[in-house]
């Protein structure tokens, strides 16, 4: 096993220091720096540079993943690393980006693990190397046997279990939970924990979120078939706004929650679209992977004591959605 050499001391006064922010954040295939735009500027450390490798399960225009990217690279200009992001909802392409980043010797790994069994073997590999490795928002279940140093997310499941009672307290009785990724854990574990936590009855409905036309369609069938739908619970900011639309075409009275937001989830809270979403901090994770590979790699640090370090979940309704408004609309959350 090939050790890596830690890189010097952290530089806590560079860290406290007031500085803007530059983005130095690029795909796997290259990019030129960019400035941030959501106002979390930071102290710039002056330990040497590294490269992170951040590799995740990412749909094209989800827009849940712009947050993570964004919390990312602030991290990453924060830290004076080269963050290298690439996506594939496909598990063994992703896995084939990871083998792609060890085998440019990046210096750590930050990765989601949707569907881990694909994915271990990648990871086997980048641990065997002396890279370290972190998972952050899917894999809660698996991180641990799979020999990943730390992981941020949250327990879909706890997750599920909180939206199934706030189900029951809102007086559902049968629940359509949308899942618009099948095979993901993390998805089948959020509606699993909702149809453990709801008292009346859960259904659920596959999609795919990579032909959203299809998923307005289905939903709208699915409503118009079953008028005894009364809540819908979508798990993605961009799947329960699809549902808005198909809730109108199909003249139901369902009302809809969802996991997740983006800016203009937040628009449909307000505007009562959408009754309430959870929300699982997607920056925050992506700026914690990011993070917590430069602590480590610098001084040996590691964050949670062995244990997931918790990033959500969290009700955002209209009770609390102008404390969150600002944030989402830069972006941030």
């Amino acid at each position: 096993m090939r050790v890596r050499q830690r890189r010097g001391p952290i530089a806590v006064g560079a860290i406290c220091a007031v500085a803007a922010l530059t983005v130095a954040a690029c795909s796997s295939t290259g990019g030129a720096p960019r400035s941030s735009d959501d106002g979390s500027n930071a102290g710039v450390a002056n330990t040497p540079s590294a490269t992170i490798a951040m590799i995740t399960h990412e749909v094209p225009g989800d827009t849940f993943w712009d947050l993570v990217r964004k919390g990312a690279e602030a991290a990453a200009a924060k830290d004076n690393i080269e963050l290298r992001y690439s996506a594939d909802p496909e598990a063994p392409n992703q896995a084939n980006l990871v083998q792609s980043a060890i085998d440019s010797k990046v210096d750590g790994i930050a990765v989601t693990l949707a569907k881990p069994d694909a994915m271990a073997p990648a990871v086997e590999v980048a641990t065997a190397a002396g890279i370290p490795v972190v998972a952050f928002n899917s894999g809660y279940e698996s991180w641990k046997d799979m020999g990943v140093q730390q992981y941020f997310g949250q327990d879909e499941t706890i997750a599920g279990e909180a939206a199934g009672a706030r189900l029951t307290d809102d007086g559902a009785r049968k629940t359509l939970c949308i899942i618009q990724e099948q095979g993901a854990v993390a998805l089948e574990a959020r509606c699993a924990g909702v149809t453990q936590g709801f008292g009346g009855t859960t259904e659920i409905l596959n999609v795919n979120s990579e032909d959203m036309p299809s998923v307005e369609s289905t939903i709208t069938a699915k409503l118009q078939q079953d008028p005894t739908i009364d809540h819908v619970i979508a798990l993605a900011a961009p799947i329960a706004l699809t549902a808005v639309q198909s809730k109108n075409n199909a003249g139901s009275d369902a009302t809809i929650v969802t996991f997740d937001t983006n800016a203009a989830l937040v628009d449909a809270i307000e505007s009562g679209d959408v009754a309430w979403a959870i929300d699982q901090q997607p920056y925050l994770q992506g700026y914690l992977a990011v993070d917590s590979l430069w602590l480590y790699l610098n001084n040996g640090n590691t964050i949670g004591g062995g244990t997931p370090v918790l990033t959500g979940p969290a009700f955002i309704d209209s009770t609390n959605i102008d404390a969150v408004a600002e944030y989402a609309r830069n972006g941030t959350r």
